[in-house]
């Protein structure tokens, strides 16, 4: 196979699957964000699934980590909601670890041209503090315990870095532990009707997740 083939071959299999990413995004992604947007109905399919309703709940996980345009809030609330606190945050860990598994062989494999799928190359570059080859762990780990990052499209940045995989999935996975437990936190007070502790939880969710991105905005500077 000539290098000009395996170029031609490469570039479709980016634009095959940025399409993939657009389509499946919009009639699955959208969709599954709706109906575990309605806890009730979401609830009730669980307990009607057993076993198997924790299953689906791990591959929405980590559907909606490879696809990072699709939010994972709502997930992790519906996972608080239908599973509890504890439950839902194991849930979510599995999925987020699974996912993040995926985009970072798909980046090794494919390189920048397909994080350029979801990010110019001039933006890129300008996440210097990803380019520290020094410290790119520990602001790795810093960027996905803050609340308020974008977590998953910081998954695809960090497949193209020099970071090891074995370090990439532990940072990916218990890093972001505080993010998400918050948001289960909430979901099962909501579930629970304990609708004041499930604003306060949210309240502060949202406020350190304001300081989180000021940060993250910040590093992109430096």
């Amino acid at each position: 196979m000539t290098d000009k083939t395996r170029k031609i071959l490469s570039a479709f299999s980016i634009i095959a699957f940025l399409v993939f990413c657009v389509g499946v995004g919009w009639f699955i992604g959208r969709p599954m964000v709706q109906f575990v947007s309605e806890p009730e109905r979401f609830r009730a399919w669980v307990d009607d699934s057993g076993f198997m309703g924790k299953v689906y709940f791990v591959l929405m996980v980590t559907f909606q980590v490879i696809i990072a345009l699709v939010p994972g809030e709502p997930l992790e609330i519906g996972a608080g909601y239908a599973f509890g606190a504890a439950m839902g945050t194991i849930l979510c860990l599995i999925g987020i670890a699974l996912g993040s598994l995926a985009v970072f062989l798909l980046v090794r494999k494919f390189g920048i041209k397909l994080v350029e799928v979801f990010f110019s190359l001039e933006k890129i570059k300008s996440l210097k503090f990803l380019q520290n080859k020094k410290r790119v762990a520990a602001l790795v780990f810093l960027m996905f315990f803050l609340p308020g990052t974008p977590k998953d499209l910081l998954t695809y940045f960090v497949g193209i870095t020099d970071i090891k995989f074995s370090h990439f999935l532990i940072i990916a996975t218990f890093a972001r532990i505080p993010s998400v437990i918050t948001s289960t936190i909430g979901g099962s007070f909501l579930g629970t009707e304990k609708y004041t502790f499930a604003i306060i939880v949210f309240s502060v969710t949202l406020l350190i997740s304001a300081v989180g991105w000021i940060i993250y905005t910040k590093m992109q500077k430096e």
